[in-house]
Formats: C-alpha cells, structure tokens, sequence
C-alpha cells in the first residue's frame, strides 16, 4: 500500500510506478518493433493473456546478432544479444497493448541458443534477458523460464526468446 507523499512524477511514495515509468527511468528507449520474417504475427492475444513470438537480438545499427556461441561469438556478445532480444520483444508488447503498463505480469519465457554441443551456458546467457525484464517490470517481471541450447537458428541467428504475458483486466 502505498504511504507517504507523491514523487516529482506524482507517484505516490511506495507505489509501483509501472513498467513505462521504470522504462523511461532507466533511460531505455525501445527500438520499433521488428516486423515478422515469415507468414505469422509477432504476438497473438488469447483470454487474458499475450504469447509473443520469437524475437531475436538486434544492434544499435539495426544489424543483427548472428553466429554460435562457443564457436564464433563469446558468452558477453550473446548476454548483449539477450538484452537486446528482450528489448525488441517489449517493443512488439508496447505496440500490441499500446503500453507496457497493461502487463500484468511476464508468466513465462522460452529462450533457444544457437550454441556448440560443449556449450552448457544457456541459463547464463538467457539470463541477460531475464534482468531486462525484472528491471523493466519489477516483481511481476519475474518468470518461469526455459532455455535449451540448439544446433543451428534461422539466418544464423545467435538466440531467439518468446514470452507469455498476462494482461490487467482493463487490457483484456
């Protein structure tokens, strides 16, 4: 319950200022969303819920994250990745919801890591992600989790996350 006087924002002291307020605190800006690369829609809404479809990693300069990571990319280029393919899909969330203060809370997220057989750091890597999205959502960040890694991604892809987000009821 929120007590005490209301921040410079007009939030009131202990109040949760909501994923864009945070967002905007941390001094993130969202890339546009990136448009499908084959016959899909990037998220679907069902019930109260949105699935979001792969999202992969993406440069400042719009290139993208590509390779395997124990052969040609090292474990800090792919946690890059794993931001960045964070940010990418709140990006996609934002213009489904048109905020992402309609999130209720991120439910679960799948991650695939293009990686060698040797490589057993997926957790690590797909953790990157995982901060974003607890950073940007706060406790309702929080989620269940699968990362797996894979022998090979489309386009060379280094990752690919998907996530299940519930909605608050006025978003539904």
């Amino acid at each position: 319950m929120p007590t005490g006087p209301p921040d410079a924002a007009g939030t009131p002291a202990g109040a949760d200022p909501g994923p864009e307020a945070r967002l905007a605190g941390l001094g993130i800006t969202l890339p546009d969303p990136l448009p499908p690369f084959g016959e899909y829609v990037p998220a679907v809404r069902s019930g109260h819920q949105l699935w979001v479809g792969g999202h992969f990693g993406t440069r400042p300069d719009g290139s993208i994250h590509t390779g395997r990571v124990g052969a040609t990319v090292d474990v800090d280029e792919t946690r890059d990745a794993a931001r960045a393919a964070a940010l990418n899909l709140l990006a996609t969330v934002r213009a489904e919801l048109g905020s992402l203060d309609a999130v209720a809370r991120v439910v679960h997220v799948f991650a695939v890591v293009n990686s060698t057989p040797e490589f057993t750091g997926q957790t690590g890597v797909i953790d990157a992600a995982s901060e974003v999205l607890v950073a940007v959502f706060g406790d309702r960040g929080r989620h269940a989790r699968l990362a797996v890694g894979v022998a090979a991604l489309p386009g060379d892809l280094v990752l690919a996350i998907e996530a299940v987000l519930d909605l608050v009821p006025e978003s539904r």
